[in-house]
């Protein structure tokens, strides 16, 4: 029976890789398209929710045609693409990595990302090293990650959900660690507010390294 060690998932976008203004500024761009005003980093945390298309119909006040979702996806995706290259790996990311691997544990990446867009970008990087599976997401955008979290420890043979943290800087982190029995640690500096982070009930720190002290404390006390 293989050795089952401590495990980190890590989120990518707004975690491991610091790309929220890229995303604001996408998400306005599509707002654009249909005359929504734009909103601020702020009001994004606030207002940001999954499915992606109940998050647009908060801003547009009625619920986007399957036609206009295509549309404002679209647009998101090409805004995206055209100013994540500007960003870069959230500050001591690597470092933690690292130090993770060399501890004798264990991670991966699930991300609400095209897999076809994030398995290069990671590599591109130089940390795929550091992971297990690297996986992005398939099929239609704009879901809950519960259930690719389920898939997704599926495929680990090693890893147990009990000995596994998410560390994630949206609620829905804390809804995928949930549906699997692992803990959540999420993060201020991506997705949402601290208010609505911690209205999850899941540990809530400012920094990656608190969130991978918080996984080490876990797992020292079992």
């Amino acid at each position: 029976m293989p050795t089952i060690t401590p495990h980190i998932v890590w989120d990518w976008n707004g975690t491991l890789f610091h790309d929220t203004e890229a995303v604001v500024g996408a998400t306005n761009a599509a707002f654009a398209e249909f005359g929504v005003a734009p909103i601020t980093l702020e009001q994004y945390r606030e207002l940001y929710c999954v499915p992606i298309p109940r998050f647009y119909e908060r801003m547009m006040g009625r619920a986007p045609t399957s036609a206009e979702w295509e549309v404002m996806d679209g647009v998101f995706h090409r805004y995206y693409g055209e100013h994540s290259t500007r960003c870069g790996l959230a500050e001591g990311a690597e470092t933690l990595l690292t130090g993770w691997q060399q501890a004798g544990h264990s991670q991966s990446i699930l991300s609400m990302y095209g897999h076809e867009e994030l398995v290069p970008l990671v590599r591109g990087l130089g940390i795929d090293r550091h992971f297990l599976r690297v996986e992005g997401r398939t099929g239609t955008a704009g879901g809950s990650k519960a259930e690719h979290m389920v898939r997704h420890l599926g495929a680990l043979d090693a890893v147990r959900a009990e000995s596994t943290v998410v560390i994630g800087d949206a609620a829905d982190d804390a809804v995928a660690a949930h549906a699997v029995g692992a803990r959540a640690v999420l993060y201020t500096g991506g997705t949402h507010s601290r208010g609505r982070l911690e209205a999850t009930g899941a540990v809530v720190v400012d920094t990656l390294a608190e969130a991978v002290e918080v996984a080490h404390g876990a797992f020292e006390q079992g």
